[in-house]
């Protein structure tokens, strides 16, 4: 009898989830990519990481290759929701867009400035790069969210998938021809090569792999999560829409495996066959997460993430500006000081896999640190 009354009670709260509440679970998501991209990118000793902690070297993937989808993804469903809101409010369009502009031009500054750290050297600075290609899909995905309905972003992203997927195979690169997917001779490194010349990404120094030709299937990232944000606000009951997300998870994973066969999964050069992937494991992800944290209510088992994402840039900028430093500043010893405390602190207390991952976990409970104090003090910085 306890059980069905639980049961009913639990039925019963989601579907009174009203569509436009605020979602905790988006914020706790945005946390946990946040986490592990802090894990990932802050090792104690870059030759000694566990193998799912790296990118995949080309093709296939590892659970690293998710996190930038997933941030480009979960911009999509805060900007649908966020944007929704202020139609509803009456906002105009152009008004919208143009502070969507303006919060992209942001972006792109915040990205060249944390590529010219700490020389400022002008001639080699990377133009593209995570922020920046944050900007250039948030701008652009904006401006179709705004004139068009939820068939005319399906069609968007379909155009963007299929027109990539022909340059990339069409598309000839002198002396080598078409059709080539490797590192050295697909058409998106050429164009890298070509346009952006010296600044590309330092250490491939000839591409970028948020270069100039995969930012549209990177676009369609975004518009994946657009379409989620819609189906969010839908005026269901939060059980229908959740179910729904996952449904549309699993067809869109099944069409990334599918498409797998032809144009490879591949994070560096952000194939088609992995937009529509990423886009997959992104719509279940959340759509678990929304059904456990919104409907069934663990919202404090997930504080700490929602921490996290309600001040993602200023955690991202923080651990990339302070990393930085570490790496630059020299001690009297003749080595940085990420070296100094990597040695000193960790090294000592297990191999040098767990030592590593020791110091990369150590990293991140750090910005958890001072997320948690921008929240107590009620910070929140806001692009």
């Amino acid at each position: 009898m306890a059980t069905a009354q639980t049961e009913s009670a639990t039925s019963a709260a989601l579907k009174k989830q009203a569509p436009t509440e605020r979602l905790i679970s988006l914020d706790a998501f945005r946390g946990a990519i946040i986490a592990l991209m802090v894990l990932v990118n802050d090792p104690g000793d870059g030759r000694h990481v566990y193998g799912p902690l790296n990118h995949a070297e080309w093709n296939v993937w590892t659970i690293t290759d998710v996190v930038f989808p997933s941030f480009l993804w979960i911009l999509g469903v805060a900007m649908t929701l966020s944007m929704a809101n202020r139609l509803a409010a009456g906002n105009c369009r152009a008004q919208i867009f143009s502070q969507a502009i303006r919060r992209a031009a942001i972006f792109f500054a915040l990205g060249l400035f944390l590529y010219a750290l700490p020389k400022f050297d002008l001639s080699t600075l990377r133009v593209l790069g995570v922020l920046q290609r944050i900007a250039i899909c948030y701008a652009i995905a904006a401006a179709i969210y705004l004139t068009t309905g939820v068939r005319g972003q399906i069609l968007w992203i379909v155009s963007l998938l299929t027109a990539y997927w022909l340059i990339m195979k069409l598309a000839p690169v002198p002396e080598y021809g078409a059709g080539y997917l490797d590192v050295d001779r697909n058409f998106a490194h050429h164009v890298d090569r070509l346009i952006l010349g010296r600044h590309n990404y330092a250490h491939t120094k000839t591409w970028d792999p948020e270069g100039l030709v995969s930012t549209l299937p990177a676009i369609a990232t975004a518009l994946f999560g657009i379409l989620a944000g819609s189906l969010l606000r839908a005026r269901r009951a939060l059980a229908e829409r959740t179910t729904w997300m996952f449904l549309a998870g699993n067809l869109l994973i099944a069409a990334g495996l599918i498409c797998d066969i032809w144009l490879p999964i591949n994070k560096k050069i952000w194939t088609s066959s992995f937009a529509l992937f990423m886009a997959g494991l992104d719509f279940v992800m959340l759509a678990i997460a929304v059904w456990w944290v919104d409907g069934l209510g663990h919202r404090q088992a997930v504080k700490p993430l929602v921490i996290l994402g309600m001040n993602a840039i200023a955690v991202y900028m923080t651990s990339e500006i302070l990393d930085g430093m570490l790496h630059t500043i020299q001690l009297s010893s003749g080595v940085s000081a990420h070296v100094w405390i990597y040695n000193r602190v960790f090294a000592p207390l297990a191999s040098p896999m767990n030592a590593s991952l020791m110091y990369a976990v150590t990293y991140t409970l750090l910005m958890y640190l001072i997320a948690y104090g921008m929240y107590r003090r009620g910070w929140f910085w806001r692009v």
